[in-house]
């Protein structure tokens, strides 16, 4: 375990599996919170990341819930709260892709990731944003995108999803800053997942062209900026997006 700045904060990272998600959980474990890795897929991903947290000291608990669904983010919050005692750190990080141009999207792919991707970050914020008023601290970190900022050709309904996160972010780091809540949104460039490996060799010679560092990045590097928004150190920055790309130009 390294240092415990965390230390008795509970922590909630969605789409938690695999991935971001993951890295998120491990890193924030490895600081002393207790984590709470939701779910809505992978049941033996997602316990084995709790299992190798466990392994190195930390506390977790695995939640299967469906984030575009209150009726099961309330009992999700509930029951960590039940548990745990309070919600301090929520990690907005579940999201799904189903890319197609915007003339052939089909509407369910436009709802679905809708849902996930923005309605998912809208309701777990209502409900652990309270926990975090009556303990008069928290932190609200969501996981947008470049697409978020710029558009993607063939992601018209990712895209929307990762810009409406932008501004919902800044919305609630208004309402929720008077009660020493932080609201910021990070938005990664090109990292390697098991999602961006299925790309073909030319779009990623293509991608790397316009970074700078000439590099992807990794689920740790994002990890490492999420636990330093976590922590008191980043105690006076709210509302904030964060590009986190190795400069893309």
């Amino acid at each position: 375990m390294d240092n415990q700045e965390l230390k008795g904060r509970v922590s909630l990272v969605t789409g938690a599996s695999r991935g971001l998600g993951k890295a998120i959980a491990i890193r924030l474990a490895s600081l002393g919170s207790k984590v709470a890795i939701n779910y809505v897929a992978r049941d033996e991903e997602a316990a084995a990341v709790a299992k190798e947290i466990e392994s190195k000291g930390g506390e977790a608990i695995v939640i299967k819930a469906n984030v575009a669904d209150a009726d099961a983010v309330k009992p999700m919050i509930r029951q960590i709260t039940d548990k745990c005692g309070r919600i301090d750190i929520l990690v907005n990080n579940a999201g799904i892709v189903k890319d197609s141009l915007l003339l052939r999207m089909p509407d369910e792919a436009w709802d679905d990731v809708i849902n996930t991707n923005l309605r998912g970050a809208y309701l777990c914020t209502k409900f652990a944003m309270r926990s975090m008023m009556e303990n008069s601290w928290g932190r609200i970190i969501n996981i947008s995108s470049l697409a978020g900022l710029l558009g993607n050709a063939g992601q018209a309904n990712y895209s929307a999803a990762k810009g409406g996160l932008i501004a919902f972010t800044k919305a609630v780091a208004r309402e929720a800053g008077a009660r020493n809540i932080t609201s910021n949104v990070i938005c990664p460039g090109f990292i390697t997942t098991d999602m961006t490996d299925k790309l073909p060799q030319e779009a990623k010679s293509m991608i790397l062209s316009r970074i700078a560092l000439k590099r992807f990045g990794t689920p740790q590097d994002v990890a490492e900026l999420v636990a330093f928004l976590a922590s008191e150190r980043a105690g006076y920055i709210t509302g904030q997006v964060i590009c986190i790309d190795g400069g893309v130009v």
